[in-house]
């Protein structure tokens, strides 16, 4: 069975497009894959958090996890930090990195061109520790939405670099991008992608949202004045944003159907429609949360993960570690 991984980065609470583009695709590649999903908490503090807020959204990560339908027995779920190997092998990927490379990823770019100070190492290195998340674990397949695919193809380098120099290491992991709902934008804004950052907090359907909340910002998202229900991401950014979510949750219903369903029908009609979908999918998601959040899944998947991950991780660097020559081998 060919391995699949991928990890979220919980610094704020996990929303729909988080969902869309990359938990419901865990859920179904669980089934074909052997399934390595991680929260890499190590990533969170390259940029200064609240120690209460992001513990808050380290556990609900967890319980969102397995709410959106990760099974434990058929995925390897657990903390970045609870397996130490992960940094260790990044400070050796980052010794093979080259800073030219570093220089061109694009989060470290955009901060350093609109002026913003104090940017830490660790958000100039964490590429390198991206790398090391996955290089560690020798996954075929590392699914990304188009705007992290710059980092797979960063970690490609690398392992390509390290096997030409020490012999055969790594597997060289392929991106896998999903053709549908791989970027859900935002409901206010069309051109940017959905996010935690939303300073409005319109453009952003969290997973934990009331469904009355939901509701209310599908029923005010942008859309335009064409009136006509029709997938051009170009023209109407709007309203293929929402054909998209419904598309997406509603097993990848073709665009086609949902357009002949809204023929000669109005906006409101068919924000309606993408609302119930999207309150019907948060509360079967959220009734499964209040179920494990009153349980000890978590505690009992969390340990039960690291323990498969470090049996991995802990060869890999070892095998890593003797071909770079950094241990002593007795005779």
């Amino acid at each position: 069975m060919k391995r699949m991984l991928s990890g979220i980065k919980p610094t704020g609470q996990l929303h729909l497009g988080n969902y869309i583009g990359a938990l419901r695709n865990f859920v179904l590649s669980q089934e074909e894959y052997e399934m390595i999903a991680f929260i890499a908490n190590l990533h969170c503090i390259t940029v200064p958090q609240d120690p209460k807020e992001l513990q808050k959204n380290l556990y609900d990560c967890v319980a969102l996890y397995l709410a959106c339908g990760l099974d434990p027995s058929k995925a390897t779920i657990f903390l970045q930090t609870d397996v130490m190997e992960h940094a260790q092998l990044g400070y050796i990927l980052c010794c093979h990195t080259y800073m030219g490379e570093l220089n061109r990823m694009t989060q470290f770019k955009d901060k350093q061109a609109k002026g913003e100070t104090n940017l830490s190492g660790g958000l100039y290195t964490y590429p390198s520790l991206m790398a090391a998340d996955i290089l560690i674990y020798d996954p075929d397949f590392v699914p990304v939405g188009e705007d992290q695919k710059q980092h797979v193809e960063l970690c490609r380098d690398i392992a390509i670099r390290m096997n030409n120099r020490y012999g055969e290491l790594f597997k060289v992991p392929e991106p896998l991008i999903p053709k549908v709902g791989a970027r859900i934008m935002s409901l206010t804004d069309p051109d940017k992608k959905m996010s935690k950052s939303d300073e409005t907090n319109k453009g952003c359907i969290y997973l934990l949202d009331p469904l009355n909340v939901a509701r209310k910002k599908v029923m005010s998202a942008v859309t335009d004045s064409l009136a006509n229900v029709h997938y051009d991401p170009e023209n109407q950014p709007g309203i293929a944003n929402l054909m998209q979510i419904m598309s997406s949750l509603s097993n990848d219903r073709p665009f086609g159907d949902i357009e002949q369903e809204f023929k000669g029908k109005g906006y409101g009609d068919f924000k309606k429609a993408v609302a119930e979908v999207v309150c019907n999918k948060l509360e079967e998601i959220q009734t499964r949360y209040n179920e494990i959040t009153n349980s000890n899944l978590i505690e009992k998947t969390l340990n039960e993960g690291a323990n498969k991950a470090r049996a991995i991780a802990s060869k890999k660097l070892d095998l890593v570690q003797k071909k770079l020559g950094m241990e002593i081998v007795l005779k």
